[in-house]
């Protein structure tokens, strides 16, 4: 155990943590742990001096290595969900300690537990600023280390300064540790920053002779070029010789990866320059060579490498367009998609959906392709992919997109991706549809696999479609051909189970037999009305509106049929006593007009009048005869009371002139008694 630098108490504590059986054992385990801490801190060792008796002191302060390892093993306590608080001041007072070990722990504990609103955070700032000032490059670089963890967005103008002069020393840990903490700054408060400070030293440092300084500037740059691009639009020139070079392996050895020169700073690049030549032309052709290169040098068969090629293909995709690079961009992701690997599948999958975003005539070559990359197991893929080819669909290959994406929603169990994938596939089929009757077999067969997910909306869409048809009166023998067409369609789905029909398609099977039923040439009349009839009694699970729709069709075929079957009779009589207000008052409704007017069922119920317009007469003069008949027969003539305002409130409403609101202003008050005289308020006392 002395080898392991643990004292017994914690190596102890690590064994029981690491072989605790159950959370409660564990929680157990750190309490008796806090309890021990907190003694460790209370605990005195006293010394006796000669001469006299010191006052008792801390063993923590006595014994710098028990306070490291006191705060050691007070983050785990931390890290294992309890309150280490109590502790957090030893932390402080090992930060401001002279050994580099013990301030790199005390800084350590204080990043990693201390809130962002601590009082603690603010008694550190002074601390960090003597050890930055240190002539110590380990005190210096633990303080730049710190400043990124500790400092808070209050304390950046503190600290600023100290850490733009450390850009300039002479060690290039140093400059590096100095760049990072900038960047950190930027992001706390970029007001507080002062910017042309900045970018000033930024140019500098991005032609620092370390590598390792230069690529810790491209983060900064980056940052701040996504916010504002154009200070640093000079700096493409600078951005491309240092690729130039890194691509050329002039960088030394150190900064390969697997023959890979530098890939990590090679893909920073390549980013930025991404987001300076976005919508840019001038920026651009600088940028086509170095990007053609560095792609053409980094497909060595190695990932870092396909690394640096997807970000090339992304940058080639923001950039203004090229088309030899986009050729070049768009072998490099068939390449990806083709291949055996899921990862660059995936790879190629999001490189093509960047490339089809902005140039859709790259998608057909590889359709097939990615129609296979749909049947992987792996599922971020497969949804990869399906908002892939959402990106690729056009009016030419709609069917063949929209067919495997239903037979995708077939098989798959998942009930997000199905929610997902069927709003898709409503909007595709509604943006791109060849033609209506291709519309209508597509989205019944939507319903079918995912009804519950299809919106109410695109059901009413449906039944406009099929009523109204192009619109036009040259395509009625279309639009005949389509209802046909959809009557026949849900006539069949009659056959099936009622629990394997969605309601929603229910609702629109029945609304369609009931307005076109006459225009099947498979079925009569009366055998569509004895499926309907069979439908709701067998339907005991369905909902009262979709009851509504079914009954209502039933009506609309007894007044088409001119006879009422006796199963129609009775659902109508069991319904007329429902529950449903509405559904009951429509049959009963019904009965009294099939037994006391069966000669206007017709007119009341026609045939294919759902888009027509009513007529509203307002005057009600179809009610003159009646009047006139009824005053004749000694009936006493409507007279108007006189305190009637609904006229005036008509006129006051309908006029254009006159306010609903009263604009005149109210007389301005006076002051509380001012209208008792002093002789009345006299009287009042006496």
């Amino acid at each position: 155990m002395s080898g392991m630098h643990l004292s017994k108490e914690f190596f102890e504590l690590l064994k029981a943590i690491g072989e605790s059986k159950s959370k409660q054992e564990e929680d157990r385990i750190i309490q008796r742990e806090i309890a021990t801490l907190k003694k460790k801190m209370e605990a005195k060792v006293s010394k006796v001096a000669i001469g006299g008796g010191a006052p008792p002191q801390n063993q923590l302060n006595a014994n710098k290595k028990k306070a490291k390892e006191f705060l050691v093993r007070l983050l785990y306590v931390e890290m294992l969900g309890h309150d280490g608080s109590f502790g957090y001041i030893k932390a402080v007072e090992l930060a401001a300690s002279s050994s580099i070990i013990h301030k790199r722990t005390g800084y350590l504990l204080c990043s990693a537990c201390l809130a962002p609103s601590h009082e603690f955070r603010f008694m550190l700032v002074n601390q960090m600023q003597r050890d930055i000032s240190s002539s110590s490059i380990l005190e210096i670089c633990a303080s730049l280390i710190a400043v990124t963890s500790i400092i808070t967005g209050d304390m950046v103008p503190a600290m600023q300064s100290l850490v733009v002069k450390m850009l300039d020393h002479s060690s290039e840990i140093v400059r590096k540790k100095a760049i990072i903490a900038m960047h950190r700054f930027h992001q706390l408060a970029p007001e507080a920053v002062e910017r042309q400070e900045l970018i000033d030293k930024l140019r500098k440092v991005l032609c620092d002779r370390d590598p390792g300084v230069m690529g810790s500037s491209l983060n900064v740059i980056e940052s701040m070029a996504a916010v504002d691009p154009k200070p640093f639009k000079e700096l493409v020139a600078s951005l491309i010789s240092i690729l130039k070079q890194v691509i050329e392996h002039r960088l030394p050895t150190d900064f390969e990866y697997h023959r890979v020169p530098a890939p990590w700073i090679q893909m920073k690049i390549v980013r930025i320059l991404a987001i300076l030549g976005k919508n840019d032309s001038n920026a651009s052709n600088g940028m086509y060579e170095i990007l053609g290169e560095t792609m053409k040098k980094a497909d060595v068969g190695i990932n870092a490498g396909y690394a640096v090629v997807y970000e090339c293909v992304r940058t080639i995709t923001s950039i203004y367009p090229n088309s030899t690079l986009l050729d070049a961009a768009a072998d490099a992701i068939s390449r990806f998609i083709q291949s055996k690997s899921q990862n660059l599948k995936y790879f190629g999958v999001t490189g093509l959906a960047a490339i089809v975003e902005s140039h859709p005539q790259y998608a057909a070559a590889h359709q097939m392709s990615v129609i296979e990359c749909l049947e992987d197991r792996d599922e971020t893929l497969q949804r990869r992919t399906l908002d892939l080819l959402y990106k690729m669909t056009n009016p030419v290959n709609v069917q063949f997109i929209i067919e495997k994406l239903l037979d995708f929603l077939r098989g798959t169990t998942d009930s997000f991706l199905k929610e997902d994938l069927t709003a898709k596939v409503c909007s595709l089929a509604e943006r791109y549809a060849p033609n209506n009757l291709w519309y209508v077999e597509t989205i019944t067969e939507l319903f079918a696999i995912s009804g519950e997910f299809v919106s109410q909306e695109v059901s009413q869409q449906l039944m406009t479609l099929i009523a109204e048809g192009a619109g036009e009166d040259e395509d009625d023998d279309a639009d005949t051909i389509l209802r046909q067409h959809s009557v026949t369609i849900y006539a069949d789905l009659l056959e099936k189970p009622i629990a394997k029909l969605p309601q929603l398609l229910i609702e629109t099977m029945a609304w369609v037999l009931g307005e076109y039923a006459y225009l099947s040439a498979d079925f009569t009349l009366e055998e569509i009305l004895s499926k309907l009839c069979e439908l709701v009694r067998k339907g005991k699970q369905l909902k009262e509106s979709t009851r509504k729709f079914i009954v209502t069709a039933i009506m609309k075929l007894v007044a088409q049929a001119g006879t009422c079957p006796p199963q129609a009779a009775k659902i109508i009589d069991d319904f007329s006593k429902s529950k449903d207000q509405d559904l009951q008052q429509r049959c009963i409704e019904f009965q009294n007009l099939i037994t006391s007017a069966p000669h206007i069922l017709a007119e009341v119920l026609p045939i294919d009048a759902s888009c027509e317009d009513v007529q509203v007469d307002p005057n009600l003069t179809f009610m003159d005869a009646y009047v006139s008949h009824a005053i004749a027969n000694g009936a006493k003539q409507y007279d108007k009371p006189d305190d009637d305002d609904d006229e005036a409130d008509y006129e006051l409403a309908s006029s254009t002139k006159a306010s609903a609101f009263k604009m005149t202003p109210y007389a301005k008050p006076t002051k509380p008694g001012a209208s008792y005289n002093s002789s009345s308020m006299g009287g009042v006392g006496s």
